[in-house]
């Protein structure tokens, strides 16, 4: 894809389209985020999760929310402060222990003890991509299910809106609509 339809479906500035085309452009091919349906999906789904590739670190208050991730098995937070030290990372917020373990291993990093790394551009990128072949996204965004996406993503529907608004400026810059 071209920096500038990246600009133009993501609805970013040209200032944040340099910065992300190229590591977007190498998760996609990296992860088989190959065609303009997926492609539209994927850009939607984490604009909506990082605010527009603004954020590769979840804001921190930490909330009612955020507190319920400590000790939280289900995402392999057994240790004292791990729902913190493994608060969503990267373009589509990579959160607790078990995640980063996983999604280091595949990337070759040991986020275990370094969470932080999910933080710069290429491995939000490519932690983004990796999150998506592995929940098998691609599969939903060939059907056009949304809603199923948003919920493989988000575990409901929360943000839904925004999502199919950023789903549909995508979809018209790619020539889907």
């Amino acid at each position: 894809m071209e920096r500038q339809t990246f600009k133009l479906a993501a609805g970013l500035t040209q200032a944040m389209a340099d910065r992300w085309h190229s590591h977007v452009t190498a998760a996609w091919a990296e992860y088989g985020i190959d065609s303009p349906a997926r492609q539209a999906a994927w850009l939607a789904q984490i604009g909506h999760e990082s605010g527009g590739f603004i954020y590769t670190r979840e804001l921190w208050g930490p909330t009612p929310a955020q507190l319920r991730y400590e000790g939280r098995a289900d995402l392999g937070n057994t240790q004292p402060g791990d729902g913190k030290r493994f608060m969503g990372r990267g373009l589509i917020q990579i959160t607790g222990r078990a995640n980063y373990r996983s999604c280091g291993a595949a990337l070759g990093v040991d986020l275990e003890a370094n969470p932080t790394l999910l933080q710069g551009d290429a491995l939000a990128a490519r932690s983004a991509g990796w999150y998506w072949r592995s929940w098998g996204l691609n599969a939903l965004a060939d059907a056009g299910d949304f809603a199923a996406l948003t919920r493989r993503i988000n575990g409901g529907l929360n943000g839904l809106d925004d999502r199919k608004e950023r789903w549909n400026r995508a979809r018209r810059a790619l020539g889907l609509q």
